[in-house]
């Protein structure tokens, strides 16, 4: 079991520094105005209006770096940082946001791919780490339990690397529009992109962090096998 801490140890630890850089960087880049003085909700409308998307709505969610696309009930959801701000991340955000509301009205593979994981992922989440638990402990007797429990968490590492290019993509046509429509400025542009990226890095990280810990549970299989 010391194996699983290390790599949670480590993972945690590059987690927690890439998280922190990520609010270093979106409160340096929301504290420079915005030259072309639009908030990040008018940003989003446009660019839904711009993308032929007049059935998503935009709203205001308590909370800081809580935003996200609903596609259940087709909704831009802005944290109060980004709604009425007018910056360079606010820009960021609300485009990215509405970069998935691009993918769910275009039927993007990946997006689509990981909303048809998503029900059996919340089955295999909710008794996931019991299985793995009961299967550690009977490991010398069985290895049944924990090849349910690993099989289980890959398909909670598959969603995580699913979700990598869904989070690129939708960051892409982002800064794209917001380029291409004169929103920011080339500097502006910068800033917007540095910001996009340090979000992007806390996907690659838990990512990563899925896959070391996939495969210890699977070098502990083999070990009994052998």
């Amino acid at each position: 079991m010391a194996g699983i801490y290390l790599i949670g140890i480590l993972f945690m630890g590059i987690s927690m520094w890439v998280s922190w850089r990520l609010k270093s960087k979106f409160k340096k880049y929301s504290e420079i105005p915005l030259q072309s003085g639009y908030t990040g909700r008018e940003i989003a409308e446009m660019m839904l209006a711009d993308n032929g998307i007049h059935d998503v709505k935009v709203i205001s969610v308590a909370g800081r770096l809580t935003d996200h696309y609903n596609p259940a009930d087709k909704t831009v959801n802005l944290s109060e940082y980004v709604y009425e701000a007018r910056s360079a991340a606010a820009a960021a955000v609300a485009a990215h946001e509405c970069g998935h509301a691009v993918q769910h009205a275009k039927a993007y593979s990946f997006l689509k791919f990981r909303s048809a994981m998503v029900p059996a992922l919340s089955i295999a989440s909710r008794y996931m780490q019991w299985i793995i638990l009961i299967g550690i402990l009977m490991l010398q007797t069985t290895p049944i339990p924990l090849t349910i429990g690993v099989a289980l968490f890959g398909l909670t590492t598959i969603f995580s690397f699913v979700t990598l290019p869904v989070e690129f993509d939708a960051s892409k046509r982002a800064l794209a529009w917001i380029s291409s429509n004169n929103i920011v400025t080339q500097q502006e542009l910068a800033m917007s992109k540095d910001a996009l990226k340090w979000a992007a890095l806390t996907y690659v990280v838990a990512a990563l962090g899925s896959l070391a810990t996939l495969l210890y549970y699977v070098s502990l299989l083999m070990g009994r096998r052998d």
